[in-house]
């Protein structure tokens, strides 16, 4: 979402408005479809807005990022365990996942990969067991 400041040429009046993307204001724009909230005209032109810098002393915003670390080490820590402890399957988990449970295949460990969430809705459906647990690249901040 962005939020835009717009002028109206005919009345002279500032007003805010929030669209999907600047493509969405674009497109709207050439349609027509953006007026004034005062006078009704369409001699709308959006204006420079300028970000919002948060700064150091910005405690609200300090406490936000202090959680999310720690919950991308937790999730780092889940994740070496699985790399230790479970055999990657990749994007053949469902094919892999169907094998062990109707006992045509056996691993040693327990398998992880990555799957869609229809396959897992179908692995759900079939009665096999799987859990879906977030993961981070390791080359995100």
């Amino acid at each position: 979402m962005i939020k835009y400041k717009l002028n109206c040429k005919n009345c002279k009046r500032i007003f805010d408005s929030w669209f999907s993307s600047s493509k969405e204001y674009e497109k709207l724009k050439k349609m027509q479809l953006i007026n004034c909230n005062f006078c009704n005209s369409l001699k709308i032109d959006k204006s420079i807005m300028s970000p919002r810098i948060l700064s150091n002393n910005d405690t609200k915003q300090q406490i936000p990022t202090k959680k999310l670390t720690e919950v991308k080490s937790k999730i780092k820590e889940f994740q070496r365990y699985i790399n230790k402890n479970f055999e990657y399957v990749g994007d053949s988990f469902s094919y892999e996942a169907r094998s062990i449970h109707y006992g045509n295949k056996k691993f040693k460990k327990g398998i992880y990969g990555k799957a869609s969430s229809k396959d897992i809705k179908e692995l759900k459906e079939e009665g096999i067991e799987t859990t879906v647990i977030p993961w981070v690249k390791d080359n995100e901040n």
